[in-house]
């Protein structure tokens, strides 16, 4: 059964770096090559970055005293980088401010792919896996600007219309950057492929597409009066409501 959605990556006993043909952006190395399924990995910069600028949440992986761990994080991409952040007292951001390595992947499912039987069912689905060791940031120009990213890549504009991180939040807060150097992706469309003989059972099989939509904006009832909802326009990643 083909649920799988996140990208395979090459063994670590392969012997040489697959070199990419030209219109690859990301040289697949020993740990991002994509095995299984070769034909829907991708290693164009252009669309691992789509694929990064569309989504919200990043699982970052590492590994404590032998206890792997993945934490769910926000996150916002700027040219080959990608920042998140968190508490200083968090486990993950003390880890990984020691330099130890790192996984960090990002999956959009666009579909759920119906098969006539079982074993071809799947999903449609973009995902994208960075590998590498994350670095902390110190200089506090490049803080507050990863901070704003963060910020805008979740709700567009929102930087500039509230109040900025004081003094104690800065101090309270890490900001991590991870490059894009190791990077591989991996994505399945299209409806499902059935074994032939099952083309001729009576069973519904085909795509079901998964969109987002944005519910009405509730306000926590303490905004001052006069002072507008959120204009839910500037979410441009979600569909538009169908009421």
């Amino acid at each position: 059964m083909d649920w799988s959605i996140i990208p395979e990556v090459a063994s670590l006993h392969l012997h040489s770096v697959l070199y990419p043909p030209l219109h690859m952006n990301y040289a697949p190395t020993r740990r991002t090559a994509v095995r299984r399924l070769k034909k829907r990995a991708i290693y164009d910069k252009d669309k691992v970055r789509a694929i990064l600028d569309e989504g919200f949440v990043c699982h970052v992986g590492f590994v404590v005293e032998d206890q792997p761990y993945v934490i769910p994080t926000l996150y916002a991409r700027e040219n080959d980088s990608v920042y998140f952040h968190g508490a200083m007292a968090s486990r993950m951001l003390r880890t990984l401010t020691l330099g130890v390595n790192v996984c960090a992947t990002v999956t959009l499912i666009d579909g759920l792919v119906l098969a006539r039987s079982a074993f071809h069912h799947s999903m449609n689905y973009r995902s994208v896996v960075v590998l590498g060791r994350a670095r902390l940031v110190h200089d506090l120009e490049e803080r507050l600007r990863a901070l704003h990213l963060i910020t805008d890549h979740v709700v567009p504009g929102r930087w500039a219309e509230v109040r900025g991180p004081n003094e104690l939040e800065l101090k309270q807060t890490s900001v991590l950057t991870l490059d894009l150097k190791e990077v591989s992706a991996k994505v399945r469309t299209g409806p499902p492929v059935d074994d032939d003989e099952d083309y001729s059972l009576p069973i519904w099989a085909g795509v079901v597409p998964i969109e987002a939509h944005l519910g009405r904006s509730i306000d926590d009832g303490r905004v001052l009066p006069g002072v507008p909802s959120v204009d839910l326009a500037r979410f441009t990643r979600f569909a538009p409501r169908k009421d």
